[in-house]
């Protein structure tokens, strides 16, 4: 078994299967670092005919990725024109769906923002009982940057797209199964079972109908890439105005992006109420 480190992604292939732990204490933030680290996973990937999946799952206990860094969010400045391409995180992201080989996120904990976006980007989610997910970007003044927009769209339908994007409430792993936010749910000691017989089958199979199974699929799904750019375009819209800057601050004062609050959703909108100035 041969293994990699590519910044917080550490994999170890096992029988054409990339079994990818994420580790990026001490918040498993989504920053810049984890994107460059899984651009280079990704580049190693695409060299290495020896892969056909990759397993993606958490080395911490709580969450899966938390979210994007807000601190890093806050010291972004706006571009000066219109973006012509899609931002950095959503364009990695998007090879995950375009990559050769199946991608998988094995998840039993929190991902919002940023790290739910991650996961949506993969070919298949399996949850534990304590997966809970959640895009809470537009109560912090922005809207998901990631491609969140787009991909819970093509999930999960229009409508309940907009109830997770627009409340920011949190999705529990039934009710994400139901809607298919998840492809299933199975009890924590049942999840990597499920999803390595998943994976070996996947592998066991060549590589070229793999990639070529995954294209058919997105060709009767219609091109991501326009509605990528324009949820770009958004992002930086709202950002250009500043609104953000006051509403994450309160956020990030009242005790947002802590673990202790992250992995309480009760206290998490607590914060949350706390920053909307909500009674």
């Amino acid at each position: 078994m041969s293994e990699q480190s590519f910044g917080p992604f550490k994999m170890a292939v096992d029988k054409g299967i990339g079994w990818v732990l994420i580790d990026h204490p001490p918040k498993q933030l989504v920053d810049g670092e984890l994107i460059g680290g899984l651009f280079g996973l990704l580049n190693a990937v695409e060299a290495d005919e020896e892969v056909g999946v990759l397993v993606f799952e958490s080395a911490d206990p709580d969450f899966f990725l938390m979210h994007g860094d807000v601190d890093q969010i806050l010291a972004m400045e706006a571009p000066a024109d219109v973006p012509t391409e899609p931002n950095m995180a959503a364009a990695t992201f998007d090879r995950c769906r375009t990559i050769g080989v199946a991608t998988i996120g094995m998840i039993d904990g929190v991902a919002r923002g940023g790290g739910s976006e991650f996961l949506l980007s993969l070919d298949m989610r399996f949850a534990g009982p304590r997966t809970v997910l959640g895009q809470p970007e537009v109560a912090m003044g922005i809207i998901p940057g990631a491609s969140g927009t787009q991909r819970l769209a093509r999930l999960v339908g229009r409508s309940r797209a907009l109830e997770i994007v627009l409340s920011g409430n949190d999705v529990t792993a039934e009710e994400a199964e139901a809607i298919g936010y998840v492809n299933r749910v199975l009890p924590s000691d049942q999840l990597r079972s499920h999803t390595a017989q998943v994976a070996r089958r996947i592998a066991a199979s060549p590589r070229l109908s793999i990639a070529q199974a995954k294209q058919a699929v997105d060709a009767a799904l219609g091109p991501v890439e326009p509605g990528l750019l324009a949820e770009t375009q958004a992002m930086m819209a709202c950002s250009a105005t500043g609104q953000h800057v006051p509403l994450m601050q309160r956020f990030l004062d009242a005790g947002g992006q802590t673990r202790e609050v992250e992995r309480d959703p009760d206290a998490l909108a607590a914060v949350v109420d706390q920053m909307l100035e909500i009674d």
